[in-house]
């Protein structure tokens, strides 16, 4: 017999263990929305902190499947050229490590942490069969909100999260660029997209989510100053060429570029525009499948470049053809069996002949004006275009020359010109210019279909017709001519326009402006000797230099060292060598020092030769690392860069106020000669030392 109110009060408890069941399920649902809502800010805010890896040519992918698992994920996977990086975002406090274990709190995790390291070794395996060696498949829990943070627990690194792109970029550029492709393809494959069918093709996430501050706890706000110091910091510490090399993601962007037509890449000294041009070669010649020509007037570069597409690209060496213009137009002739004989000496002494030929009363022989200023005439202006009558020169706007001249000096020269020439051909000799010109119509008579494109360095100190030449390999087709320079390091006589090669940009035209070379006070320092440089730009717009919007670092400041000796001058020359090297990272392969003249080089040689300091020059270098000073020419050293540089033995002259009474020539001069000195100083990344005999009155 059942009591009266007993199945109510049954009922009655019935339904509250139940309401305390739900309300415990509840609360457990609540703690686990709890812990995803961390999760997903924490690899969320983790994204936004590696966003700007893949601006320098890594790929993040974003919550891939966990292998094997239909539910759980990894939360990022990072592919670049310093391996593969498999990344778990922990939101853990409290974390304790001791030895090769890892407490979180009052819990141990260690066996949490070597879940991933298990996963790293079979993606290690599954990257076997496209010869990935082993060792560049790395397991790393990050840990939200943390910096300053590096331990190893069971072969993964425990690292903070604002630490994470310094971990990543520091092992330095192990993996070609085809390498990189080949092993995304197959973690792509080996870790697909979550939720995904199983033949649902791959995608490439590149994350950059906002997220608003105070919403992620205990995460403090990203200092940009500190992510751009660890993009850095693997690479300033290698040896300069492993830093020639690299690219920032404004860069990375322009490397893939696709232009409908001829292009030009230009800005300020330290924006990276030849590294740019480098990585351009190598994305072209695998994008098209053939050989991509780059060329530029210094006879050394070539080599230069060719041995830092080694580092970068070597599946694409032999596939880029480095060669300066000179020697392109020689090969060219030589294939074509077109004969020609190149002899420089005897085209001096041709010269010579015509020169002493000149009537003594003629206007060649104004005071104002220099036997080298009219060999540059002819050399630059009418050779350079290939001009083959009077009247085109008489007409010719001459730019990059600042003395207007009538036409009585115009015949002058142009008679001079002739002599020239009939003493080149009663000798049977070429000069350098007829070179040109004789490979230029070559090419213009019988297309040349060796190269899918072109790209040309410092492209403002080739002439007319080299352009031409070029222009003509592969005419206007997209991606076909790219141009590189910057018209304030003309550092040669004379100049062109691409109106005259019959080049048009229509737009194609992209300006780099931020400089992560140079330090602000050497580019400061440096802009000292350009102020107040103008010149006509090979767009046909007078030019007052690109602006430069930011510079990425700071270090000491320059200053002229002037010495009332030459045996003061060379002791702390001297000096200051042995005073960087003892900086850290730096060696005697980072130091250049750069002189104007060739005698120059061969004595600063033969001077630190004599201290026992090992040198190399750079009529030698071929862009190869080695524990020797290089020393040159500031023309031998454009598109080169050093950590350090010093620049000996600069006429106190030339950085003095210009005398009032120079000529129009000798203004010219004066601003080619020092924009040559501009050049130098902007080769310098960490440190500039200028020397001098006498006073030079300049800001320092």
């Amino acid at each position: 017999m059942t009591l009266a109110g007993e199945s109510a009060g049954v009922e009655a408890r019935r339904s509250r263990d139940r309401a305390e069941q739900h309300r415990r399920q509840a609360d457990a649902e609540d703690a686990r929305a709890s812990r995803f809502e961390i999760a997903h800010r924490t690899e969320a805010e983790t994204a936004r902190l590696l966003a700007p890896l893949a601006g320098i040519g890594y790929h993040l992918l974003a919550d891939r499947a966990w292998p094997g698992s239909t539910t759980a994920n990894v939360d990022m996977v990072v592919v670049g050229a310093s391996g593969v990086f498999i990344i778990d975002t922990k939101a853990w406090r409290e974390v304790a490590i001791d030895g090769d274990r890892i407490a979180r709190g009052q819990e141990d995790v260690t066996d949490e942490v070597a879940v991933l390291a298990d996963l790293a070794w079979n993606t290690e395996a599954s990257l076997a069969e496209v010869g990935l060696v082993p060792g560049e498949v790395h397991a790393v829990v990050a840990l939200a909100g943390q910096k300053r943070m590096q331990a190893r627990v069971s072969s993964v690194d425990v690292v903070g999260t604002h630490d994470l792109i310094g971990h990543i970029t520091k092992p330095g550029a192990r993996l070609s660029v085809s390498r990189v492709d080949e092993v995304l393809a197959a973690i792509l494959r080996h870790f697909p997209v979550l939720g995904a069918a199983p033949a649902a093709p791959p995608q490439i996430v590149i994350p950059a989510p906002v997220i608003p501050r105070g919403q992620l706890p205990d995460v403090a706000a990203v200092d940009q100053d500190e992510l751009r110091s660890q993009l850095l910091d693997g690479v300033l510490e290698a040896p300069i060429e492993a830093w020639m090399a690299s690219l920032d993601p404004a860069q990375a962007k322009l490397v893939r570029r696709s232009f409908n037509g001829p292009a030009r890449i230009r800005g300020a000294a330290g924006t990276g525009k030849t590294v740019v041009g480098l990585h351009r070669a190598a994305y072209l010649a695998r994008a098209t499948g053939g050989r991509v020509l780059f060329t530029t007037y210094i006879r050394t570069l070539p080599a230069v470049l060719e041995s830092l597409l080694e580092r970068l690209a070597p599946d694409m060496v032999g596939r880029v053809h480095f060669v300066n213009v000179d020697a392109f137009a020689n090969q060219l002739l030589k294939a074509r069996g077109i004969t020609f004989d190149l002899d420089a000496l005897e085209a001096r002494r041709a010269f010579s002949t015509a020169w002493n030929a000149v009537s003594a009363s003629g206007p060649l022989k104004a005071a104002r004006f220099t036997r080298r200023y009219w060999e540059e005439e002819i050399a630059s202006v009418i050779k350079g275009r290939g001009l083959t009558d009077f009247d085109q020169y008489a007409e010719l706007a001459r730019v990059g020359r600042r003395h207007a001249l009538p036409v009585e000096a115009r015949q002058a020269v142009w008679d001079l010109y002739e002599r020239y020439t009939s003493e080149l051909r009663s000798r049977g000799v070429s000069d350098f210019q007829d070179v040109v010109l004789l490979a230029r119509d070559a090419v213009r008579a019988a297309p040349l279909d060796d190269y899918a494109a072109v790209i040309v360095d410092e492209a403002q100190d080739l002439s007319c017709a080299m352009v031409s030449l070029l222009h003509a390999l592969v005419g206007d087709r997209p991606d076909g001519l790219t141009l590189i320079g910057d018209g304030q390091q003309t550092i040669y006589p004379g100049g062109y326009t691409l109106s005259e090669v019959g080049i048009s940009l229509a737009g194609r035209g992209v300006v780099l402006d931020v400089n992560h070379r140079n330090t602000a006070e050497i580019l400061e320092f440096a802009k000292q000797m350009v102020a107040d440089d103008q010149y006509v730009d090979i767009e046909g717009v007078d030019g007052a230099g690109d602006a430069v919007s930011a510079v990425t670092r700071s270090g000491e400041r320059p200053a002229v060292h002037s010495f009332a000796s030459r045996s003061d001058h060379d002791a702390a020359l001297v000096a200051r060598i042995e005073q960087v090297l003892r900086l850290v990272g730096t060696g005697h392969g980072d130091i250049g020092v750069l002189t104007a003249t060739n005698p120059q080089a061969d004595k600063v040689m033969a001077l630190l030769r004599t201290a026992g300091i090992p040198t190399v020059a750079l009529t030698d270098y071929a862009g190869k690392s080695s524990d020797q000073i290089r020393v040159g020419t500031i023309k031998r050293a454009k598109g080169l860069e050093f950590k350090q540089v010093l620049l000996p033995h600069v006429p106190a002259a030339l950085l003095a106020d210009a005398p009032p009474t120079d000529s129009v020539a000798d203004r010219e001069r004066r601003e080619l000669d020092r924009r040559e000195l501009y050049v130098g100083m902007t080769r310098a990344r960490d440190g500039l030392w200028v020397g001098t005999l006498g006073d030079a009155r300049t800001t320092s």
